[in-house]
């Protein structure tokens, strides 16, 4: 696969990706966009939950405002540090300079710069233009360190380090909490519970102890909730943190007039709910930890990747061996490979030869040799072999690097089906909290005695309860997951999008040479007339076809370089127009052509009748070869069609697809390839520009999957529902596809629509599991089955069942992980 370093092309749209800290549910991502997309100059804003990320486009962004506007919406910006190398500094001056110009670019915190590394580290929310922009204004020269890795890095130490923050707030939150939940609750359910409570310390002090121990909790570790939940709820723009801040102080607030004023409460209302504080906290603090657990593993597909690439790399410089951080390569710069080690950059063998494994990169499992002038890949592990090779793509401009920025853009895009998510959410934790008040109100009215009691342990249940987690995190987990999991198997989905589309496919549309076929002419008959030797044959006809430039004669020359045969001397070549050639070689006249010129020379070709018919058959056109004026040979050359090719068309088969082929080939050909692989329908002679149109009138049958290898195939690719780009072809149709096979196997095409179906199969079940969850369980906890059954959710149960709802989609989702095609024969 070809993806080197791209200039980008002008356009009047701009993207920006800013990562956001303090989100907890759906209604946090719609509130992030809604600040985003109120900044003057953005067009889009779309955020995500899992990923923690917001993507924004438009003609004119500015940063800056971009931040504020997330941080007025009570959210943060993490400030991140960034590498700059810097060049041309020689003294302490140059680094005052330097330090001075990136602390006056907007958003910048702090600034450290080295002479002795010629490195600058840069904290804060400033774009990366912005700072090299800044440098080149004081008169020297920045670019990027090593961006994907120290962002990886350190975005793992991150999540590590959050996880281990709410695994300790879990343990302290769990031990103050269980004491009050015995004293409570044991007294509730086992009597000789109460009656020792009674008869040791009584009812007042259990409540003062309770009192205390839930204190603890809600200001230590449930603070955060207060902290952001409260601010939002101020703004108008309450999320899930507000819920629980709300629903937890009404418990906490009740049960503290029951303990130090009870002469205000109604007769009969006296009773504590300390124990629903606290646990509520402490079940939510669960969910957060299993949620931020599994979090992590939605994204190890990326750490893996990541993982790939090499910390060092042996370089060749002033002729002698150094080792040096991968970021120092540079191109052109010769690097060592030992046998076991990982290619540290892409680039091109110049001596030695080995077998490498690049299934991480193509999903092959076989290691493929390398010789000189053979490509390489960074990331790639080496076997048995030692060789060297000249550097031609390092950093950003690697093809690991710009498969982990695909992979990523994939996982943080959102789909069609997530616009009908965030406009429920967008709305739901005001139409909750509105519901919470209405079920106090019809309780605190019309419920038994003690109606303040009923009413409020009612409503708490519901603000509990409904949290939408689990409606935010139902869609991107999956896409996170199923991406990810697609990149192992050699399928990247450059576009989010494409999931949704994929799995909507009826037509598989297929350009023929180089996608159904190798792309490269081979000799694939040589039938002898009695009496002649193959070797003999072959090295007399690949002497003559030596003179001709045309792709038939190579094919011929090559098939007899494979066998390892000499080639006679061409004393004497002439071409004969519109029928064959003659030459003298190694002493004999030979003279190739088709059959009208044997006949011209007074030639029978009668012998080959049978074979002619069957390469005719199989769209092949035969040539034939005569030896001083006697008939030798009859023989093809055809672009052969890949050995994975008929497995690939039984496969889309099994999914119930009709597949389709357009090629500029004569449609005997077309037609002879489409009997041979059980091909629905066939559309040949096409010109380039005719693929589009071909396109047009598929769709007429179906959503339309293209797939195409060529700059030719451009065109169709990005007119189809979704276009499919093989790897191994140009950049020009990887940039205009949706879809990118890393390799030319072709049964990927059906690992991607088969992908595709599981990963929006799995989101499906997401959201019916957060939205029924959400239906059924409000009216539950509203106190609907209280008339008939007598039957009430306690507020500790509502908020295990809420936790409970994020962790089973956040495990559904990570079904994925175990995805495996349907093995066709």
């Amino acid at each position: 696969m070809n993806m080197q370093a791209r200039q980008p092309s002008v356009t009047a749209t701009a993207r920006m990706v800013i990562d956001v800290e303090g989100m907890t549910c759906a209604s946090c991502v719609a509130h992030v966009e809604r600040a985003l997309k109120a900044v003057p100059g953005v067009a889009t804003a779309s955020v995500n939950l899992a990923t923690e990320r917001a993507e924004v486009t438009g003609p004119a962004l500015d940063r800056a405002a971009l931040v504020q506007a997330v941080e007025g919406a009570g959210y943060a910006v993490p400030a991140r540090p960034v590498d700059l190398e810097i060049e041309g500094m020689t003294c302490a001056s140059c680094v005052a300079r330097v330090e001075r110009a990136l602390k006056t670019v907007p958003g910048v915190t702090s600034a450290a710069v080295n002479l002795a590394t010629e490195r600058a580290t840069v904290t804060g929310s400033a774009d990366l233009a912005s700072l090299i922009r800044s440098v080149a204004d004081a008169g020297y020269e920045a670019r990027p360190a090593a961006p994907a890795m120290a962002a990886a890095d350190e975005t793992a130490a991150k999540k590590a380090a959050d996880e281990a923050l709410l695994k300790r707030d879990l343990l302290i939150a769990a031990a103050l909490t269980l004491p009050v939940f015995v004293l409570e609750m044991g007294s509730h359910l086992f009597m000789w519970v109460h009656m020792a409570v009674m008869n040791t310390i009584g009812m007042q002090a259990s409540w003062l102890i309770q009192f205390a121990l839930t204190t603890a909790v809600l200001f230590g570790p449930g603070l955060r909730f207060f902290r952001k939940g409260l601010p939002a709820l101020a703004r108008l723009a309450p999320d899930m943190n507000s819920l629980v801040a709300v629903g937890t102080s009404a418990a906490y607030g009740y049960s503290l007039v029951a303990t130090f004023a009870p002469g205000v409460l109604p007769q009969g209302t006296t009773f504590v709910y300390y124990e629903a504080a606290a646990v509520i906290v402490t079940l939510i603090l669960l969910g957060r930890y299993l949620e931020a657990r599994a979090k992590g593993r939605t994204s190890e597909a990326i750490k893996r990747l990541v993982g790939l690439q090499s910390k060092t790399a042996r370089v060749v410089r002033d002729g002698a061996t150094v080792e040096v951080p991968v970021a120092e390569v540079r191109p052109g710069d010769v690097v060592e490979v030992r046998p076991g080690e990982r290619v540290p950059v892409d680039g091109e063998v110049t001596s030695g030869a080995s077998w490498i494994d690049e299934s991480m990169i193509s999903g092959e499992p076989v290691p493929v040799e390398k010789t000189a002038g053979s490509a390489v890949t960074g990331g790639t592990v080496n076997q048995t072999g030692a060789f060297t090779f000249r550097a031609t793509a390092v950093g950003e401009a690697t093809m690991l690097a710009q498969i982990i920025r695909m992979v990523e853009a994939a996982q943080g895009g959102k789909l069609p089906i997530q616009a009908l998510v965030d406009q429920v959410t967008m709305w739901f934790v005001p139409a909750v909290m509105a519901l919470a008040a209405l079920t106090f109100a019809v309780w605190l009215v019309f419920g038994p005695d003690p109606a303040l009691t009923f009413g409020l342990v009612n409503a708490v249940a519901v603000l509990i309860i409904a949290c939408p987690c689990a409606m935010g995190l139902a869609t991107p987990t999956s896409i996170m997951v199923g991406t990810g999991r697609g990149a192992e198997l050699g399928v990247l989905f450059r576009k989010g999008e494409a999931l949704q589309s994929l799995q909507g496919v009826k037509v598989v549309a297929l350009d023929k040479t180089g996608t159904l076929t190798e792309g490269k002419p081979r000799l694939t008959d040589l039938v002898l007339a009695d009496g002649f030797d193959r070797a003999a044959v072959l090295a007399a006809v690949a002497a003559v076809e030596a003179k001709s430039e045309h792709p038939i004669a190579r094919a011929i020359v090559t098939a007899a370089a494979e066998e390892g045969l000499p080639l006679p001397d061409v004393t004497t070549f002439d071409s004969v127009t519109g029928f064959g050639v003659t030459a003298v070689a190694g002493g004999q006249k030979i003279e190739v052509g088709a059959d009208r010129y044997m006949v011209k020379l007074g030639l029978d070709v009668t012998p080959f009748a049978d074979t002619a018919a069957r390469l005719g058959d199989e769209g092949k056109s035969p040539l034939y070869a005569a030896i001083d004026g006697k008939l030798a040979a009859i023989l093809a050359v055809a672009d052969p069609i890949k050995d994975t090719t008929p497995q690939a068309i039984r496969a889309l088969h099994a999914l119930g697809l009709k597949v389709a082929m357009i090629t500029g080939d004569n449609a005997r050909t077309a037609n002879a390839i489409a009997r041979q692989l059980g091909i629905d329908e066939v559309v040949a002679e096409v010109l380039p520009d005719g693929k589009v149109d071909a396109v047009k009138r598929l769709k007429g049958i179906g959503q339309l999957a293209y797939v195409g290898d060529g700059i030719n195939d451009a065109p169709a690719l990005a007119e189809a529902d979704v276009g499919i780009a093989v790897g191994t072809g140009t950049d020009i149709a990887i940039e205009a596809a949706d879809v990118v096979l890393m390799t030319g196997r072709l049964t990927a095409v059906s690992d991607a629509i088969a992908l595709s179906k599981a990963v929006m199969r799995n989101i499906r079940q997401n959201l019916f599991w957060a939205f029924a969850y959400n239906a059924a369980l409000i009216p539950v906890a509203a106190g609907v089955l209280w008339p008939a059954f007598g039957l009430l959710l306690s507020p500790i149960f509502a908020a295990a069942a809420m936790a409970l709802s994020s962790v089973f989609v956040l495990g559904n989702a990570l079904r994925l992980r175990r995805f495996a095609p349907a093995v066709v024969n």
